[in-house]
């Protein structure tokens, strides 16, 4: 498929992130001013929760929502402090949820305890969108990733996120690739997301090429398929014909 064709693809998929130490408001300024371009609007803009209310409000009208991260970006497990953050963020208009599985308890057979964090946090949710970050890279072992995909699905998150960005390895396609074969698996409605390290159209076309095989041809949608980056839309955009004068930045 020409580059150009994947990027009119993925362009819309986009969710537009910044989630550095140090971001600040002006750079939310710069991230809601990029998320409308000259060949469409990016799904969502993808910000901590102490920017959910300014992001909110620069985006106003444009269509892109607004996600913001929980329990991020360590997976905790003090539940009740996740529940005042959502609730808080939800509150400031955050139309997503993208809530930080707490993978460590998971990996130490806590199993019970990681579905208890999703399912009420999924409850405060209600309609609001659920994405849960698996951090596929410290899962590491296929069996795992598919394991606390399929429990993830069972408690109610209508996305799967591959992950956070801040650790050493991030979105793989055979992290996708088992992912969306649990979703199939399931029956289920829910979406995937990669995250971190997708920063090429090319290396968007892949991604978009296992949904095409693995859910079928039309499966991608805003809907139903993200990626969370913040240099790839400068990359969609010059493919498109719109390159950027800025330079891309890391916003993980």
């Amino acid at each position: 498929m020409p580059l150009a064709q994947i990027a009119a693809r993925a362009l819309p998929l986009v969710d537009l992130t910044d989630l550095t130490d140090d971001c600040t408001e002006a750079a939310i300024d710069a991230l809601a001013a990029k998320a409308v371009t000259p060949h469409g609007a990016v799904a969502a803009v993808c910000v901590y929760p102490r920017f959910a209310a300014q992001a909110k409000r620069l985006l106003a009208g444009t269509g892109v929502k607004v996600a913001t991260v929980v329990n991020f970006p360590d997976g905790g497990e003090d539940t009740e402090a996740v529940e005042r953050e959502t609730a808080a963020a939800l509150a400031d208009g955050a139309d997503e949820i993208d809530l930080v599985m707490p993978y460590a308890a998971f990996m130490a057979g806590r199993h019970g305890f990681v579905e208890t964090q999703i399912v009420r946090v999924k409850r405060l949710c209600g309609a609001t969108t659920l994405k849960v970050i698996l951090e596929t890279g410290r899962l590491a072992l296929p069996e795992t990733i598919r394991a606390a995909a399929d429990l993830a699905l069972a408690a109610g998150a209508d996305f799967i996120k591959t992950s956070t960005g801040k650790v050493e390895v991030n979105a793989t396609p055979e992290a996708a690739r088992i992912m969306l074969a649990a979703i199939r698996a399931a029956g289920s409605h829910a979406g995937f997301k990669a995250a971190g390290g997708v920063r090429t159209t090319a290396e968007a076309g892949v991604y978009l090429d296992l949904a095409d095989d693995i859910m079928g041809p039309g499966w991608a949608s805003p809907a139903t398929m993200r990626f969370g980056a913040s240099g790839l839309l400068g990359d969609l955009l010059a493919q498109l014909g719109t390159p950027t004068t800025d330079g891309d930045h890391k916003t993980y």
